[in-house]
């Protein structure tokens, strides 16, 4: 199937009043077992490579080469983005890869110096017919910077949206990166004040720490894009351990890879077809 545009499935989430799953790639079988959920559930979904991932790998090209031939050979519709990039060149690389989509994370410089940076990154990308989610208010937890009280000022918001021309805004609302336990408790009046004020749809990062039920009520406060990690990899971490336990002279990777595939594939589906609006068993 052609690759599928990021606002295209996040645009249609947001008119029916539901969000789509943007889950992170890590490595070959997490595309794989993404395009999986997506196939089973008859759902979109958004593959995103982080550029944590892309350093990882020693380059943006390897991962992202296989991530774009995953879901170009899926039946699912599947948009590739690149999530949390600070550096400009990341973006520039990316979008001559064939990204739908880039996020340009600008939210740890000064405001000023963000609207400034991602304008830039915005303009470029535009150009190539793709789009850009930008970040205001620091979302806690990613690489040391724990901020759980801080907050996106919807007025503050409205002038960044209209200043930068972002399709898309991740807002700090009460969540934090990288959380195992989900915990976190979403200030959902402010969602719904920072739906009402902007014209582009909103963004969750650092869902991992987020529950079924309050996922659901973000949702329905106007939340339309929902990016999840760290509750992904638990899930592949946990399928690899149960194997290796069981079988301690087992040397096949293949044979335990396997199982953390199935397994977030598994968990994926159930996910994405909570973001849609399906009853679904929580977890």
């Amino acid at each position: 199937m052609t690759l599928a545009l990021t606002r295209d499935l996040v645009a249609a989430a947001d008119a029916r009043g539901a969000a789509v799953g943007a889950f992170n790639v890590i490595h070959l079988e997490t595309a794989e077992a993404l395009a999986r959920a997506a196939e089973n559930a008859g759902l979109p979904v958004i593959l995103q490579i982080s550029q944590n991932c892309a350093d990882y790998h020693g380059g943006l090209a390897p991962i992202a080469s296989a991530t774009l031939a995953v879901a170009r050979a899926s039946a699912a519709p599947i948009a590739v983005h690149l999530d949390h990039a600070d550096r400009e060149e990341l973006v520039d690389e990316a979008i001559a890869l064939g990204f739908g989509s880039v996020m340009f994370d600008g939210a740890a410089l000064p405001y000023d110096l963000n609207v400034a940076a991602t304008a830039r990154v915005v303009a470029a990308a535009h150009a190539a017919g793709v789009s850009v989610e930008g970040e205001l208010g620091e979302i806690g937890g990613k690489d040391g910077a724990h901020a759980p009280g801080v907050r996106t000022d919807p007025g503050e918001a409205q002038s960044f949206v209209a200043a930068t021309g972002v399709d898309a805004l991740a807002v700090a609302v009460g969540s934090s990166h990288a959380m195992t336990a989900r915990t976190a408790q979403l200030d959902l009046d402010l969602i719904g004040r920072l739906k009402a004020a902007l014209p582009v749809p909103l963004v969750l990062h650092g869902s991992s720490g987020v529950s079924d039920d309050v996922i659901g009520a973000a949702i329905a406060a106007g939340m339309a894009k929902i990016n999840v990690s760290t509750h992904l990899n638990g899930y592949f971490s946990r399928a690899v351990r149960g194997v290796l336990d069981a079988d301690p002279v087992l040397v096949d990777s293949r044979r335990y890879v396997r199982e953390g595939r199935a397994a977030v594939a598994a968990e994926a589906e159930r996910m994405l077809r909570l973001f849609a609006g399906e009853a679904v068993l929580a977890r």
